[in-house]
C-alpha cells in the first residue's frame, strides 16, 4: 500500500515538474539558433586542418562516430543543461575560435598578401563558383538536428538541470520544445514529394489514399504510446495534447490532411493555404469561444473530443505549419548551381524571418501571445519565422564550409557541399562516397522515425531505471550522453550496414 501511495505521489511531483511553465524569450530561442551552424563548422574545420597536416581521410569509422558526437551532440546537451546560463558566452567563444582557424587555413594555403584587385577576384570567383546541386545539405541537417533535440529533450526534460524555461509552455509562452514540436513537423514538409516537385505515377486520389496507407506506423506508435503510458502509470501532462492524444496522431493526421489539400489547390500556393488556415482558426478561436474551453476544459468526462479538445484543435494550426513548410521546401529545394545563389537564398530567408517576426510581433500585441496548447496563429508565425532564420544559420554554415574547402583542397567533410568537377576521377567519387557514409547526420537522415521511436522507447526506460526527478546534474548529464550514445550508435550501425527500416 505504501508502494503504491509513494508511486503516486512521485509521479503527481513529476506532472506538477512540467506544469504551469511560461516559457523564455524570443532572444533566447533564436541564439540558440547559432549553436548547431558553428558546430558544424568546427567540425569541418578540424577535419581540414587534420587533412592539412597530411593526416588521412577518411578515419576509422569509430572515430568519424566519436568526433561526430562530440562535436555536434555533446555541445546540444550541455547547452541544454549546465551550459544554459552561459549559452551566449559558449557561441562567442566558438565564434572567436572557429574564426581564427578559419584565418589560419586562408593564409596559410594564401601566404603571399593579395592586392586589393586580387582580393575582389578572388571574392568575385567564390560567388561564381559551382556546387554539385544533387542535394542540399543544410535542408537535410535542418531535420535532422529538429530530430536529435527533440530526442534530447524528451529525456532532458525530466531531469531538473534542463531548464524549466526551456520546457513546453502551460498555455502560452515560446518554450525551445514549444518552437521543437512545431518545427518537427515542418521539417517534414520541407522534403515532401510535392515540396521536391517529385513526379507521383497515378491519380490524385491514388496519392491521398497511398499517403492515408503509409501513416498507419504513426497511429501504432501513437496508440502504443497510449497504452504504455496508461499501464506503466507515466507521469501525464494532460493539458499538453488530452487524454488520449499525442504527437503521433498529429504527425498522422497532418500529413493526411495535407496531403488532401496538396491534392485539390496548386502547390505554388500553399503558402496562401497556410495564411488561410491558419488565419481563420484564430478567428474561429476568438468568435466561437473554443479558446475559452480549451484553456478552461477542467472536465474530461464529457467524451473524446472534451478530453482531447488541445489535441484535436491544435492540429489546425499545425496543418497550417506544413502547409507553409511545403512553400518553403519548394523554394530551397529548387536546383542551384552557383555560390551566389545560394547566398540570395539565404538572404530571402533571412527576410522573410523578419518579415514574420514582425507580424507575429503585432499579432502578439492585437490578439494574443504565442500558445502551442492551441496551436494558435502566433504559435504558427513563431514556428515559421525561427525555422526560416535557423535555416538561413545552417545555410551560411554550408557557404562557409564550402569556401574552405575550396580555399584548402580539402573535400572530405560529409554533409556539406562539394564543388563541381568538370572531370572527377573514380577514386575521388568514390572516396567522397566513403565519407557520407561514415557521418552521424546522414545515419539519422536513412533512419529518421526510427531514431525518434528509439529515442521514446529509451525515454520510458530510462525513467523506469533512473530518478530522474532527484538526479544530480552530474548524474544526469551523464544519463542523458550515455542515452544519446546508445541510439546513435544504433543508428549508426545501421547506416553502415546500409539498413533502412521502413515500415511502409
Amino acid at each position: 500500500m505504501q508502494n503504491a501511495e509513494e508511486m503516486s505521489s512521485q509521479k503527481e511531483l513529476k506532472e506538477a515538474f512540467v506544469s504551469n511553465l511560461n516559457g523564455t524569450s524570443l532572444g533566447e530561442v533564436a541564439l540558440g539558433s547559432f549553436l548547431a551552424p558553428l558546430c558544424l563548422i568546427s567540425r569541418g574545420l578540424f577535419l581540414i586542418l587534420y587533412h592539412l597536416g597530411r593526416g588521412a581521410l577518411p578515419l576509422p569509422w569509430i572515430a568519424h562516430l566519436v568526433l561526430d558526437f562530440s562535436m555536434i551532440i555533446l555541445p546540444l546537451v550541455l547547452s541544454c543543461t549546465v551550459l544554459s546560463d552561459i549559452l551566449h558566452l559558449v557561441i562567442l567563444g566558438l565564434t572567436v575560435v572557429s574564426g581564427a582557424v578559419l584565418c589560419y587555413i586562408y593564409r596559410t594555403k594564401r601566404p603571399t598578401r593579395p592586392s586589393a584587385t586580387s582580393k575582389d577576384t578572388a571574392a568575385k570567383s567564390f560567388f561564381q563558383s559551382h556546387i554539385q546541386c544533387d542535394q542540399v545539405p543544410f535542408v537535410t541537417i535542418f531535420r535532422v538536428l529538429v530530430n536529435v533535440k527533440t530526442a534530447i529533450s524528451i529525456l532532458a526534460v525530466d531531469f531538473s538541470v534542463f531548464p524549466r524555461r526551456y520546457a513546453k509552455t502551460e498555455t502560452y509562452g515560446t518554450g525551445v520544445m514549444d518552437f521543437g514540436v512545431g518545427a518537427y513537423v515542418l521539417a517534414n514538409a520541407l522534403v515532401c514529394p510535392e515540396a521536391r516537385r517529385k513526379e507521383v505515377s497515378g491519380s490524385k486520389l491514388s496519392q491521398v489514399v497511398k499517403q492515408l496507407v503509409s501513416v498507419w506506423p504513426l497511429v501504432i506508435l501513437g496508440l502504443a504510446r497510449l497504452v504504455s503510458v496508461k499501464m506503466a502509470g507515466y507521469h501525464e501532462h494532460v493539458s499538453e495534447y488530452g487524454v488520449h492524444w499525442n504527437f503521433f496522431f498529429t504527425l498522422a493526421i497532418v500529413r493526411v490532411a495535407a496531403s488532401v489539400l496538396l491534392a485539390l489547390f496548386p502547390v505554388n500556393g500553399s503558402w496562401l493555404l497556410a495564411l488561410l488556415i491558419g488565419g481563420l482558426y484564430q478567428v474561429t478561436l476568438e468568435m466561437s469561444g473554443l479558446k475559452y474551453s480549451i484553456i478552461h476544459n477542467n472536465d474530461r468526462t464529457g467524451g473524446f473530443l472534451q478530453a482531447n479538445m488541445e489535441g484535436v484543435s491544435s492540429v489546425v494550426g499545425y496543418i497550417a505549419i506544413y502547409m507553409a513548410g511545403v512553400q518553403i521546401g519548394l523554394y530551397v529545394m529548387r536546383p542551384r548551381t552557383q555560390v551566389k545563389e545560394w547566398i540570395r537564398v539565404i538572404w530571402n530567408l533571412l527576410l522573410g524571418s523578419a518579415v514574420l517576426y514582425t507580424g507575429l510581433i503585432l499579432c502578439q500585441a492585437s490578439v494574443e501571445p504565442v500558445s502551442r496548447r492551441m496551436a494558435n496563429l502566433p504559435f504558427c508565425l513563431w514556428t515559421i519565422a525561427q525555422s526560416m532564420f535557423f535555416l538561413s544559420c545552417l545555410a551560411t554554415a554550408d557557404v562557409i564550409l564550402f569556401f574552405m574547402k575550396t580555399v584548402s583542397g580539402c573535400v572530405l567533410v560529409s554533409s556539406s557541399w562539394y564543388p563541381c568537377r568538370k572531370e572527377a576521377s573514380v577514386s575521388e567519387e568514390k572516396m567522397e562516397k566513403k565519407v557520407q557514409g561514415l557521418c552521424l547526420i546522414q545515419a539519422v537522415n536513412r533512419n529518421q522515425l526510427l531514431f525518434f521511436m528509439l529515442a521514446n522507447l529509451l525515454t520510458g526506460i530510462t525513467n523506469v531505471l533512473v530518478d530522474t526527478f532527484n538526479s544530480s546534474d552530474y548524474i544526469s548529464v551523464c544519463v542523458l550522453l550515455s542515452y544519446m550514445f546508445i541510439n546513435s550508435f544504433a543508428i549508426y550501425i545501421l547506416h553502415l550496414m546500409k539498413i533502412t527500416v521502413k515500415f511502409w
